[in-house]
C-alpha cells in the first residue's frame, strides 16, 4: 500500500495566455460568412447559364443627305 505521509507534487496550470486563438476565430468566421454571402445572395449568385445579351439592330442610310 501507500504511504499516506509521502509528499506529492501539485502542479497548477494558469490558462492567461494571449487571445490571438480567439481573434483568428473571429476572423476566420467573418470570412466563412463573406464567402457565404457572395455564393448566395452577392454577386456570385447570379451565375446562370442564359445569356443576357442585347441585340440592337441599327440601320445606317446609305447615302448622306445633301448639303446645301
Amino acid at each position: 500500500m501507500s504511504d499516506p505521509h509521502t509528499d506529492h507534487d501539485t502542479v497548477v496550470v494558469k490558462d492567461g495566455g494571449s487571445s490571438t486563438g480567439m481573434i483568428l476565430g473571429i476572423i476566420a468566421v467573418i470570412i466563412v460568412l463573406a464567402g457565404a454571402w457572395y455564393f448566395l445572395a452577392g454577386p456570385g449568385a447570379n451565375t446562370s447559364s442564359t445569356p443576357t445579351d442585347v441585340n440592337v439592330d441599327v440601320t445606317v442610310p446609305s447615302v448622306a443627305p445633301a448639303g446645301s
